[in-house]
């Protein structure tokens, strides 16, 4: 995968992949959809985390616009119909539903009727003015019928981070669409009504579907949910490890990082896989994994981003007035550098399921953030009132090693790390998360390694 520089502090990687456009300008005749039955949106349960399993099921079609041959995306149906919302409510409603279909064809708005057009899956996520995110799981395809016709989206919006779960969530809405949009419906009212299942958890839904009997759908959350979002094979397949590991020193550093690819689906799914590095961290900044036309002047824009941009736009982001840097494989220790490198070249071609690439990728990063901050908690002063303070300077002198130091000095700077310490300055006990997990697998590696040496001696 040929890789160029093309901002200051940015890097740009780009896959040369298909492009998919055919057929001549028309109309699509388009469905009506009439929904089954009008709901109103009732008070749903509160299910662990505080989270409903999804907002919206929608639907969005292209609707050729009054003058000219361009197609606007148009919300075409939407479940649940909410009502008796506060003012406050209903305008929060409208700028989501406004900003949807941009999200759902980026592509732009210059469409042609298809007769064949393979089924894309990718996401989107929409930042709030709060931080708060709600992400678009999105299934582009072809409707049913005879004769060139243009593709519609259908799109689950939640605040739920589950790739995978929902991915299949689309299959079973697909395998509905061929059939009726009525057979939709239940099965969606189905799964609003259902408990969000824990990690390592199944939910079992049931559903009729005409010709077929009733079928019963086992939905499960992977047992380690800090990887449920992500698939990281679509990054290693258009990446080598080198190239990962300047993606996730910029990212470490809170640069500015721009993929291009033809796909919607490997956008989506590298920009996710890239932010995931990141774990236990969070990217706080601009985060579009797929560009809208409309918004490609987010490239230009001062702040820190990650975001995607479709090849077809790839002169635009060319001309971009930005420098490159080109400095990313100086960021890291060169020791934990190469450490990530090996981790990742060991028994890569042994992997079989997602869980066990996740896993394989994820887990060289993670210990780079263990040998390098993994001592945090230890650095923050409790005060009388239960008030933590972190003890910055202390923090880094701890470590022993030159190298490592001078990268956490310049990390700690960073928003990722300031938004990490600040939660953990709100409480004594560390969660019991898979990092704190790690932390004290490590400890106890040292511990062990220590008394060896003792033994030896």
């Amino acid at each position: 995968m040929e890789r160029q520089g093309v901002g200051q502090a940015l890097r740009l990687f780009r896959n040369w992949l298909p492009g998919l456009r055919a057929g001549s300008h028309q109309d699509n005749p388009g469905e009506s959809i009439k929904e089954p039955e009008r709901t109103q949106d009732h008070s749903l349960p509160v299910f662990a985390g505080g989270q409903h399993f999804f907002e919206y099921l929608l639907v969005v079609s292209l609707k050729k616009k009054r003058s000219g041959d361009d197609y606007e995306p148009t919300i075409t149906y939407q479940f649940p119909k909410r009502e008796n919302l506060l003012r406050g409510q209903q305008e929060e409603e409208e700028r989501l539903l406004k900003a949807i279909p941009l999200f759902c064809f980026p592509d732009g708005n210059e469409w042609a009727s298809l007769t064949e057009y393979p089924r894309e899956t990718f996401s989107f996520v929409l930042t709030n003015v709060d931080g708060s995110r709600k992400i678009g799981y999105c299934r582009r395809l072809l409707p049913a019928g005879p004769g060139p016709r243009l593709p519609k989206v259908y799109c689950i919006i939640s605040c739920i981070g589950s790739f995978g779960l929902f991915s299949k969530i689309l299959d079973e809405v697909e395998k509905r669409h061929q059939i009726s949009m009525a057979v939709i419906y239940p099965f969606m009212q189905g799964l609003r009504e259902a408990a969000f299942p824990a990690p390592g958890k199944t939910v079992t839904l049931k559903s009729f579907i005409p010709d077929s009997g009733t079928e019963f759908i086992s939905l499960t959350r992977p047992l380690d949910s800090h990887l449920e979002h992500v698939d990281f094979s679509s990054l290693l397949h258009c990446l080598h490890f080198e190239q990962i590991i300047q993606i996730f020193a910029s990212a470490v550093l809170e640069r500015k990082i721009i993929f291009l690819a033809d796909g919607l689906s490997t956008l989506s799914q590298c920009i996710h896989a890239a932010a995931a590095l990141l774990y236990p961290f969070s990217w706080a900044h601009t985060y579009i994994p797929v560009v809208p036309e409309s918004l490609l002047a987010t490239v230009c824009c001062p702040t820190p981003f990650m975001v995607g941009v479709q090849m077809r736009f790839r002169q635009e982001v060319m001309d971009s007035p930005m420098e490159e840097v080109g400095d990313e494989k100086d960021i890291l220790p060169p020791k934990l550098q190469d450490d990530i490198l090996s981790s990742l070249g060991q028994g890569i071609n042994e992997l079989k399921t997602a869980e066990q690439i996740n896993e394989h990728v994820s887990g060289p990063f993670v210990k780079f953030f263990v040998k390098t901050v993994g001592h945090y908690a230890s650095y923050i002063k409790w005060e009388a009132n239960g008030q933590g303070r972190f003890q910055e300077r202390s923090f880094c002198k701890a470590l022993t090693s030159k190298t490592n130091r001078r990268f956490v000095k310049k990390f700690v700077k960073t928003q990722l790390f300031s938004l990490f310490i600040q939660e953990a300055e709100k409480s004594k006990n560390s969660p019991a998360g898979y990092f704190q997990q790690k932390i004290l697998e490590y400890e106890e590696q040292k511990k062990q390694k220590k008394s060896k040496e003792k033994t030896v001696r």
